[in-house]
């Protein structure tokens, strides 16, 4: 085998070392985000709740309104 074919097979492989690496490294930062992306949806489904159960009926029945101040 030549000199400039092995340069060229090592160099191939540093390069496929390399993504692998890369992809590994894209691979765990996408499961971390989908972790964090999970959590912040649960939080907010439980956020949500809570500010639905604070809020009163935005229109009640007339019979359960207090007569206005001026009366």
């Amino acid at each position: 085998m030549s000199k400039h074919l092995e340069q060229r097979i090592d160099n191939l492989e540093t390069q496929i070392i390399f993504q692998e690496d890369m992809i590994e490294s894209l691979n765990q930062a996408l499961i971390d985000q989908q972790d964090q992306l999970l959590t912040l949806q649960r939080q907010l489904t439980l956020f949500a709740k809570k500010v639905q159960a604070m809020q009163p009926e935005a229109v009640g029945p007339q019979s359960q309104e207090p007569p206005p101040p001026h009366y």
